[in-house]
């Protein structure tokens, strides 16, 4: 169990958070937001790397700021950008975390890191120097090192940078097998990772929690506001003057099917229908994202 009160990030000249109130259980926890809205400092404030200007994180009752060393046996993270040795393997980099980590049988550590090296599906690189491994593989191996040692708590900043659909797939299957008995926090801007792997979401905007429940309620923020419509390819202009949060769905030689996000009918032939977990999201944020 998380629990983050009153939690504040100030820099020089910013506010990167301001009074965040939340608490995370065991399970896939989303948090989204637009770039700069805060989620990165939150994520580091977690793994200890960085203090907050105010308020306290606890972690089984036990206090971030003030016991630190107690709580980072707890927690595996994957920072938005993951940098490693690129004259070493897989093997070899998840071996001296597994010891990091704690685990100081040489056979404990290969049967682990052999384990979570199939789950991300790098088992044929493993004696490979990262420098020869493509973007997408250098980021299951951060996933994979953030899960060594079974930690209570799991911290992913934008995990889904660089994988390709097969590998978002296994990827999505990992965080539900891994998500039974520990809290995976998964942070990102892009709605699909949400909508496939979480239920309890928040909304970062401007360093403040806008949306604090279920997917549920963020869908509900579009709910009676997307319009369809078809309009001519020339209108668009139009809808970019009148600031609509528009989207196209299909065009049909000069003219366009589009769906509009607006609290009243925007034109006489819009017709009201469902939104879309992404739509409700932008409601939010404004189209910032």
């Amino acid at each position: 169990m998380l629990q983050i009160k009153n939690l504040s990030k100030h820099y020089k000249e910013s506010v990167a958070l301001d009074s965040i109130d939340l608490s995370i259980t065991n399970g896939i926890f989303g948090l989204l937001g637009p770039n700069g809205a805060g989620k990165t400092s939150l994520m580091r404030i977690l793994a200890t790397l960085l203090k907050p200007t105010g308020g306290d994180i606890w972690m089984n009752s036990i206090s971030l700021t003030r016991h630190p060393e107690k709580v980072r046996p707890m927690i595996g993270y994957l920072p938005q950008h993951f940098h490693v040795y690129p004259q070493l393997t897989p093997m070899e980099i998840l071996d001296y975390v597994a010891v990091m980590k704690g685990i100081r049988s040489k056979s404990r550590r290969k049967t682990t890191i052999l384990e979570l090296l199939e789950k991300v599906n790098l088992q044929e690189k493993a004696n490979e120097k990262v420098k020869a491994l493509s973007h997408g593989m250098k980021q299951r191996l951060g996933i994979a090192q953030a899960f060594i040692g079974n930690p209570s708590v799991v911290i992913l900043d934008e995990p889904t940078v660089g994988l390709d659909p097969e590998e978002r797939l296994r990827f999505r299957n990992l965080l539900s097998v891994e998500g039974k008995d520990k809290a995976i926090i998964l942070s990102t801007h892009v709605v699909t990772d949400i909508e496939s792997s979480c239920y309890e979401i928040a909304v970062l905007d401007k360093g403040r929690v806008v949306l604090d429940g279920t997917v549920d309620d963020l869908l509900a923020q579009a709910h009676g506001r997307i319009w369809e419509m078809e309009v001519h390819k020339n209108e668009l202009v139009h809808l970019k003057n009148e600031s609509l949060i528009y989207s196209i769905k299909q065009q049909y030689g000069s003219f366009i099917k589009v769906r509009i996000l607006n609290d009243e009918k925007p034109y006489s032939g819009a017709i009201l229908t469902q939104p879309t977990l992404e739509e409700g999201y932008l409601s939010i944020v404004g189209g910032r994202s």
